[in-house]
């Protein structure tokens, strides 16, 4: 075989010739004729169908929606914040159990697992739908049962059901934290009722006020909306009013209602705050708190691509934290000359609630000085309650309650003038909030004044108006008989420790039998000598 490449012209005079052929010219033509179709095919599918090769002509396509259009990115970072969000369920348990007695921890896990259940059902059902769809001023009434729900949340670009969830996330610690002060002497039956007033009905709504799209305190301040002559609207990025104030408040009414656990003498009287059961397990719940708080509040950006403002984010809420701490413990131990570790970490859970409102707006010097201030308000909000002989058994009120109000305020005080909102692809920074220390007047300040306002005591007269509705049942409190028997065996029938016995051989030598240190501080406190074993209702 001749292996000689042909030159171009060669391979012309053979074309030449071959086309003298009639079966070579037939083989031609149909060669030609498939090349030709395979051609137009590809053209046309490209024309018909521009998405399947990638390609998308935008500005022909007049049903495209910004809402339908889903960052991956924002996304991921929205569900990675919820899952911390939720983890911080497990640090609420761990701090309730712990400050608890020991005959009533089963009573306190079953409450925040079942409330957790009942919230997700509820949020997906009404709650999400009261509160973040479209409406009016005071509530929404779109998305029930997740219905007609648009691919993304809002502008946001996060996929509406991961932005669902990181939400339900907040309700159920709203709803955790109402518990937290009704320790001890709630019936079961009482507290799944007052929980399906808050999370289906009193956190949404309300919330919708300020978090909502059209909510009259989010849009307050501007033309045709409520008080144009403001200027500026109520703002909350991370929910120290609409979490935590919310959340303080009702457990307040709560409280009120329920009055004081039997045996409970408070200091007016010569007595004090009845013995947590495992500072250990508290403490521990409450740094599970803090590490969840990472999710809380630079999830709330809602954007990965705020790069920025989530550092800054999460480095107030680790300085406020801090300092709230020290100020607590410090405080705390010029009123007792003890180092008191529940003050202290109710103390740093005290900063974190103060920072979440302000947290995108403050310097982290702004931060340590508003979280400083924080473990000295939970402090003399613990004495308060005292004082007024409300039985509060882990300082929920303190906590989150006057905590929260303080927090949202300190907007007014230390927004430093050079950060404006979050966005999807960045921050936005052209309208930046001013406070009060930074030359930028009162106008936020009186702002955050009337939102905290109004949220507090709506709040606040409508979860009283619920507790005693409930306590009309006679469901919202254990009897007498079963309160002395324990709640873990009235209600569920087993303890939590079957297999403990506690006695007096367990108390450490130097401790006297009625001082020790309680779930708010050092105070007086009943005695710890129990057997579990012979007297299982008085452990």
């Amino acid at each position: 075989m001749d292996m000689k490449r042909l030159s171009l012209q060669q391979k012309l005079v053979r074309l030449r010739e071959r086309m003298h052929d009639a079966e070579w010219r037939r083989y031609g033509k149909l060669l030609l004729a498939g090349k030709l179709l395979g051609v137009g095919l590809l053209i046309g599918v490209v024309l018909l169908s521009p998405e399947l090769i990638g390609w998308k002509t935008f500005a022909a396509d007049t049903e495209l929606k910004g809402n339908d259009i889903v960052n991956p990115l924002n996304t991921v970072w929205t569900l990675l914040a919820a899952f911390l969000v939720f983890c911080m369920q497990v640090g609420f348990t761990m701090l309730e159990a712990g400050f608890c007695r020991s005959r009533e921890t089963i009573n306190v896990l079953m409450e925040c697992i079942v409330d957790t259940c009942l919230c997700g059902l509820l949020f997906y059902a009404i709650g999400f739908a009261f509160m973040f769809s479209h409406g009016n001023g005071l509530i929404g009434y779109h998305w029930f049962f997740l219905q007609g729900a648009p691919a993304t949340y809002e502008t946001t670009g996060v996929a509406f059901l991961a932005f669902w969830l990181f939400q339900f996330a907040f309700a159920d610690t709203c709803s955790t934290i109402t518990s937290g002060a009704m320790i001890g002497r709630t019936g079961f039956v009482g507290d799944l009722l007052y929980s399906v007033a808050v999370s289906g009905f009193i956190y949404p709504i309300v919330g919708h006020w300020a978090w909502g799209p059209d909510g009259f305190l989010a849009t307050m301040g501007s033309d045709g909306n409520f008080l144009p002559t403001l200027g500026t609207g109520f703002h909350d990025f991370a929910g120290s009013t609409v979490v935590h104030t919310i959340g303080g408040f009702i457990a307040l009414a709560g409280a009120i209602a329920l009055g004081p656990r039997l045996g409970r003498k408070f200091k007016r009287d010569g007595g004090g705050p009845m013995l947590p059961h495992d500072l250990v397990i508290a403490a521990t719940g409450g740094l599970i708190l803090w590490f969840g708080w990472y999710g809380f509040n630079p999830g709330s950006t809602l954007s990965a691509m705020d790069f920025e403002g989530i550092g800054r984010v999460a480095t107030n809420t680790t300085l406020a934290a801090c300092a709230a701490g020290l100020t607590a413990m410090a405080y705390a131990y010029v009123q007792s000359k003890k180092w008191d570790v529940s003050f202290t970490v109710n103390g740093f859970l005290a900063g974190l609630v103060a920072v979440t409102c302000p947290c995108y707006w403050v310097s982290p010097t702004g931060s340590i000085l508003l979280g400083g201030v924080a473990g000295v308000l939970v402090v003399l909000g613990v004495e308060l309650l005292e004082w007024l002989r409300i039985d509060d058994p882990i300082g929920a009120v303190p906590v989150h309650g006057f905590c929260g109000i303080w927090g949202t305020l300190s907007l007014g005080l230390f927004a430093c003038g050079q950060y404006g909102a979050t966005g999807a692809a960045g921050p936005d920074n052209t309208a930046p909030l001013t406070g009060l220390f930074y030359g930028g007047g009162t106008s936020v300040l009186a702002a955050q004044a009337i939102g905290s306002l109004i949220i507090t005591a709506s709040t606040f007269a409508v979860a009283l108006a619920v507790m005693y509705a409930v306590k009309a049942t006679g469901l919202l409190r254990v009897s007498a008989e079963g309160e002395r028997y324990g709640l873990d065996l009235h209600e569920h029938g087993i303890s939590a420790y079957p297999e403990y016995v506690i006695s007096s051989v367990a108390r450490p030598s130097g401790m006297a039998g009625e001082e020790a240190h309680g779930a708010a501080g050092v105070l007086n406190a009943e005695p710890l000598a129990r057997t579990i074993v012979s007297e299982p209702g008085l452990s």
